[in-house]
């Protein structure tokens, strides 16, 4: 059975990039998938998460990827999610599209977030593995207030960059707040964060799918 690989990727830093791996890999973890999450940021966000991430929940193992290391998925998983720097760009972004199915952009509703991903689409939807459908690209939008012009502005983008828009998570600190303590909306019981999942479920259909 072939590992499913999915990347999270967008040029600037706090898009939101770490909420939405962790969070993915949760869910395949609560999921009973043998998951794992690699951390390609120098600052390593994941890597940090995961030593904090309590030993009663359901596990994700972790991968360090070394930069001048050949990047090829570790043999026992079933998932594979990959957390990306800022700045990912040529080589590097070719290099890691060759060992992934799937595509998730983040982007939030500000001018500076929504001028450096339409840059950013534009390249990866010029890369080869993309161009020839060996990996497909999607974007969620990230912290969104839907009472706010800027909200309002993303879905303006969104509507003009010819991809599939996901979902829109919500401007939340429980985001915030699971992080500091290692865990994710999957790991808590759903009525609590119901709203949530709702929220997640499309970006769940499109994984699975």
């Amino acid at each position: 059975m072939a590992v499913k690989s999915f990347l999270i990727a967008n040029p600037k830093g706090g898009a939101g990039k770490s909420t939405l791996a962790t969070n993915l890999a949760g869910y395949f973890a609560q999921s009973g998938r043998q998951v794992m999450l690699g951390d390609t940021d120098r600052q390593q966000s994941a890597r940090e998460w995961l030593k904090i991430r309590p030993a009663v929940l359901p596990p994700i193992s972790g991968w360090s990827v070394e930069k001048d290391q050949p990047l090829r998925p570790p043999r026992n998983a079933t998932h594979v999610v990959l957390d990306t720097p800022a700045g990912l760009h040529g080589k590097a972004l070719e290099k890691v599209l060759r060992q992934v199915g799937r595509v998730i952009v983040p982007v939030q509703p500000s001018l500076f977030d929504i001028l450096a991903t339409r840059d950013f689409l534009d390249a990866l939807l010029a890369e080869k593995a993309v161009r020839k459908e060996r990996a497909f690209v999607a974007v969620v939008g990230m912290r969104v207030d839907p009472r706010t012009r800027a909200a309002h502005e993303l879905e303006r983008f969104l509507a003009s960059c010819g991809l599939p828009v996901l979902s829109h998570l919500r401007d939340s600190q429980l985001y915030v707040q699971l992080a500091a303590n290692g865990m994710t909306v999957f790991d808590l019981p759903p009525e609590r964060v119901e709203r949530d999942l709702e929220q997640w479920q499309p970006i769940l259909d499109w994984a699975e799918s």
